[in-house]
């Protein structure tokens, strides 16, 4: 049987229509159906930032946190936030959970990259902070800083709520260093310093943190 001519164009009109329609069904579709919210840039990092150096940041220490350090577990008693000037540090008092109770303290500066320094108290004996450089156990050490600083203290210290503190710093080789402070014009304290090696350090901060 032969479709007329005239019913073959209305066949072939209305499959156009019909595609027609169903191409614009498509595109009302694509428009109202919402767009995935474009990815944010990623935002630039220090490669060398606090939070990356140790788990968890030292700037953030206070009394009633605790550190874990080569096996140890440590307590911090209390704080000491020094300034001179606009530059500003400080150092924690921490005491060791075990049986002896060690303390030992914490300097944790910005200058301008974080170093966190570890220090145990030193007898001085007859060694004076006016030399250029002193050695102590076989190490050598150079003078590098002498100032005065503005403390408030936080927790347990041993030193009292605010005050002025002397201090004299000499550098040694790989990351040592011995400080002698002097607060309120009392005796000289030192302590040797080493320096924390990064990610040997574990920070879990106190319930009120």
């Amino acid at each position: 049987m032969e479709v007329p001519v005239g019913g073959a164009a209305i066949v072939i009109l209305l499959a156009l229509i019909l595609v027609a329609l169903i191409a614009l069904i498509v595109v009302l579709l694509r428009r109202r159906s919402p767009k995935a919210p474009a990815a944010p840039p990623p935002v630039p990092r220090d490669p060398f930032a606090p939070e990356d150096q140790v788990a968890g940041d030292p700037r953030t220490l206070k009394a009633g946190d605790m550190v874990e350090y080569l096996g140890t577990r440590y307590f911090v008693r209390g704080s000491l936030r020094l300034r001179e000037g606009g530059y500003t540090w400080s150092e924690h008092l921490l005491d060791a959970d075990t049986i002896e109770g060690t303390k030992v303290w914490v300097s944790v500066e910005e200058d301008p990259d974080l170093e966190v320094v570890w220090w145990t108290e030193y007898d001085i004996g007859d060694l004076s902070p006016n030399e250029r450089t002193l050695t102590v156990e076989g190490v050598e050490y150079r003078r590098d800083e002498h100032g005065t600083a503005d403390y408030t203290s936080e927790g347990t210290t041993g030193v009292g709520v605010q005050g002025r503190v002397e201090y004299v710093d000499f550098e040694g080789p790989r990351g040592k260093y011995l400080s002698f402070e002097q607060y309120g014009g009392g005796q000289w304290e030192a302590g040797l310093g080493e320096r924390v090696p990064t990610g040997s350090m574990t920070i879990y901060p106190g319930s009120g943190g």
